[in-house]
């Protein structure tokens, strides 16, 4: 149990502004307003009940999926503040009503906390339709209720209703998304669940439940991890072959708690997580810089030291000492500064000094009584090293050697325009499609990139393989932008000559896989393609349907081709088997036009979940597949 802090009440809520252009601008509160930023309110109102937790009030979380679109969370801590706050009103009122008011900005309620900085009450209520409140505390029920924002239950005195008695505490909040604000109101169960087993694995005390209650989707499950971050590591690394036993290290340094876990498996991959207090930090940050700097240090000093680099030898680069490690870091900071409101990198100076001070320690204190592991941990470094050097030469030929020209090579029909914000690649399967796309394009603006078939699946490939492959050759050259996988960096995202990638197949089983392979490619070789949101999926029609009377109707999936039979008895059905099919002027109204066509921008919502379904879906552990898709297929979507 942690220890105890100072009294939690309507002392200890600061105030620093008022709620104001939330609705209008919610990018800049939780990052968008597709699925994930939806998501995101989850997330806020989940961390502050961790936040209580972490101040040793709080035992249980539940979140639960309502049956009419709703969610709810509840938490065992001590309640929202109800008392009268400065303001002259209820401090829950304050809390929801007002940005930036919380107990996170003195120190005293929380010692460490994981929410917005105080933003995440009144950002959700904010963009939710509708808000309610019920918390329990000092022996009683109160209850407050809101609309966009705006409260619809009259205080009394300035406080709000009692509705009944209680011998508990704790807090409980429901809202529904705004389908004002949001693209779409339902919330990814899947996502939310990796989300609160990640919180498990990091509060290793915190019993967090999740129950979908939604029609079809009935579900509860439960997520307890006494074992914390080693737990959470060999759940990262399961299926895959350990070079040794996982490693833990936990520390404290200038005021901030330091907790690490860490294992090499026989790949050529490298994984670290990031967190502060118990956010995850997708882009890293100072506490990952500190990690990374001081681990390769020492990797090279005792390499040295056992003779394993000889004097003239060069020390090993940071991938080196890092390939094939999965690690979890985790930072507990009493005042972090962050790059971005989302909290995505973390920026605080000291935060690489405390992590480089406890790592440091620890791991000398840890390889000194375990020189065996060590050799085991330095083989990794020294296999890494010799494949770097042969890649090196693949990446000269490749690069270097073999010179893209701009104006084609031999499969890219280019555009004229040589504005990249402007310009469109469409990767297009077949050279039958290809060249129906070719003839129907905009010269000016669209590129066209034929492949010949199912390219190669990298998740299974070799590097020097995949180097070799001609179509992914052909991409890699195309683009201009380079790659970022394996022992180097040479992505550059500006230099990249098409600021939209667009994959166009046919829609089928064969053209869905062919694009699952490219989007592992773009995954695996150039994730910044995707993050950056440059990766689209054009969406060519099912249907074509032509009434008796009226004009003819392109249809896009199944489901428009019954909305339509409900509204047309009389009219004669095309089914559309392969882009080639369609004549130039049909493939540039559909798919091409940017006028009249469909596109979907593909977005990684979840790095950690996208990172294992890749794994698990593409790679070579068949039995992870055929366990994966027993779990998951009623998901699935069906082309009968």
């Amino acid at each position: 149990m942690a220890k105890q802090t100072a009294a939690y009440n309507a002392d200890s809520i600061t105030v620093l502004e008022g709620l104001e252009a939330v609705r209008r601008r919610p990018g800049m509160y939780i990052g968008g307003v597709s699925v994930s930023g939806l998501n995101h309110l989850v997330y806020e109102i989940v961390d502050n009940s961790v936040d209580e937790h972490l101040a040793g009030h709080c035992r249980h979380i539940q979140v639960v999926l309502e049956r009419d679109g709703a969610v709810t969370v509840r938490d065992d801590g001590r309640g929202i503040p109800v008392d009268r706050h400065q303001k002259g009103i209820s401090a829950e009122r304050v809390i929801f009503t007002t940005l930036h008011a919380g107990g996170k900005f003195d120190n005293q309620a929380y010692k460490t906390s994981g929410g917005l900085h105080g933003v995440g009450s009144s950002v959700v209520n904010a963009l939710s339709s509708s808000l309610q409140v019920e918390i329990h505390k000092d022996g009683w029920i109160y209850y407050d209720r809101y609309e966009r924002g705006k409260p619809t239950v009259e205080l009394k005195n300035g406080l709000l209703p009692k509705k009944g008695k209680t011998d508990r505490t704790g807090t409980s909040i429901t809202f529904v998304p705004d389908a004002d604000i949001f693209e779409k109101t339902q919330f990814h169960a899947e996502a939310i669940k990796s989300r609160l087993h990640e919180t498990a694995y990091l509060n290793p005390g915190l019993e967090i439940s999740f129950q979908n209650c939604r029609e079809g989707e009935e579900e509860t499950t439960c997520y307890l991890e006494p074992d914390g971050i080693r737990a959470y590591i060999a759940e990262l690394n399961h299926g895959k072959d350990p070079v040794h036993p996982i490693i833990s290290l936990k520390g404290k340094s200038e005021q901030i708690e330091v907790e690490a876990a860490f294992q090499f498996v026989d790949t050529f991959e490298e994984k670290i997580l990031g967190y502060c207090n118990n956010i995850y930090t997708s882009e890293g940050g100072t506490h990952i810089t500190g990690f990374k700097t001081k681990f390769t240090q020492i990797i090279n000093a005792y390499a040295r030291e056992l003779g394993i680099l000889k004097e003239k030898d060069l020390n090993f680069t940071g991938p080196d000492t890092r390939c094939g490690m999965t690690a979890v870091l985790a930072v507990k900071h009493p005042d972090p500064i962050f790059e971005g409101q989302t909290k995505t990198k973390l920026g605080s100076a000291d935060g690489a000094r405390a992590v480089s001070a406890v790592a440091g320690e620890q791991l000398e204190l840890f390889f000194d009584k375990h020189l065996d592991l060590l050799k085991k941990i330095i083989g990794c470094a020294e296999k890494s090293a010799k494949i770097r050097k042969a890649e090196e030469k693949a990446r000269t030929n490749l690069l270097v050697k073999q010179k893209f020209s701009f104006d084609g090579n031999g499969k890219l029909a280019n555009c004229e325009s040589r504005d990249a914000e402007k310009c469109e690649l469409f990767i297009v399967e077949g050279n039958s499609a290809g060249g129906s796309a070719k003839n129907a394009r905009n010269r000016k603006y669209q590129a066209i990139l034929p492949i010949r078939g199912k390219i190669l699946n990298v998740e299974k490939a070799a590097m020097d393989k995949v180097l070799a492959n001609a179509e992914i050759k052909s991409m890699i050259q195309a683009f201009g932008c380079g790659f970022s996988e394996g022992f180097g960096n040479d992505f550059d995202l500006s230099k990249l000559r098409y600021h939209k990638i667009i994959i166009m197949t046919d829609a089928d089983v064969d053209g869905a896989h062919i694009s699952t392979l490219l989007l592992t490619f773009f995954y695996r070789f150039m994730p910044e393609l995707i993050t950056e949101g440059h990766v689209y999926l054009a969406m060519p029609p099912l249907y074509k349907a032509v009434p008796s009377r009226g004009k003819e109707e392109y249809l896009y999936d199944d489901a428009a081709l019954e909305k339509y039979r409900k509204t047309h008895r009389n009219f004669t059905l095309q089914r559309y088997k392969g882009l080639g099919e369609m004549d130039a002027d049909q493939l540039w109204e559909t798919t091409l036009n940017p006028e009249t066509r469909c596109l979907k921008r593909v977005e990684i919502e979840d790095a950690r979940m996208a990172d294992r379904t890749t794994a698990i879906l593409m790679g070579t552990n068949v039995d992870s597949r055929r366990e994966f898709i027993r779990l998951h297929a009623n998901e699935a979507m069906l082309d009968v």
